[in-house]
């Protein structure tokens, strides 16, 4: 555990309020950059989709470290998340991270609690490793993060198949019809910044608002 690059990065900041890339120019064969014609439905249904969980496996790899972890269950309510992770993921033992965007608490499996307004830096001070967990709440349904730039490619079955955004190429290898009234949602997804790497894979995905 990172407890010295924790410690310094706390203290600094509670003063303060393994693949290669795509191409993508020339487009790979079987990719296009022009959205299907029900996209903008799509977007709006997965949008409102805001009220879910999901279970699965987490694969990080970076040049300094790698491990796998499982998602017990990732909790999504409107912007608030809540992740339950198991085994190597910060250590072994259950690791539970709960914020919104702009604040994470992130409690360790020895029980400690940390709180910080910078999500990602608090994940990267603790474990060594660049987790954009707030971005990742978009990504996971196949949306790029509103008001930030982002290139989509669609395959020949004209689902999103790479979204390059905010420096990250996010590949989904695969989709499911998890949820009854839902569209498709992502079962594998890989996302890659320069050496660094997440793997995803979705068990499962719930409703959690079946009103």
């Amino acid at each position: 555990m990172r407890v010295g690059f924790l410690t310094s990065f706390l203290a600094a900041t509670l003063l303060l309020p393994g693949c290669a890339s795509i191409t993508t120019e020339p487009l790979p064969a079987g990719l296009t950059n022009q959205p299907p014609a029900e996209r903008a439905d799509l977007v709006s249904q997965l949008t409102r989709f805001s009220d879910w969980q999901l279970q699965g496996k987490l694969a990080v790899r970076q040049p300094e470290d790698s491990a796998t972890a499982v998602i017990n269950q990732w909790r999504q309510r409107g912007e608030h998340y809540q992740l339950v992770l198991s085994s190597a993921f910060l250590g072994m033992g259950r690791t539970e991270l709960e914020g919104i965007p702009g604040f994470l608490e992130l409690t360790m499996p020895d029980g400690e609690t940390y709180r910080s307004s910078q999500p990602q830096q608090l994940i990267e001070a603790a474990t060594g490793w660049t987790f954009p967990v707030n971005a990742l709440v978009w990504w996971v349904r196949g949306l790029a993060v509103p008001g930030e730039d982002a290139r989509l490619l669609f395959n020949k079955d004209r689902r999103l198949a790479v979204l390059n955004q905010a420096g990250w190429e996010i590949r989904y290898d695969a989709w499911h019809p998890f949820v009854d009234g839902q569209p498709h949602l992502p079962s594998r997804i890989t996302a890659l910044k320069g050496e660094k790497r997440l793997r995803l894979v979705i068990t499962g995905w719930q409703s959690r608002n079946e009103s």
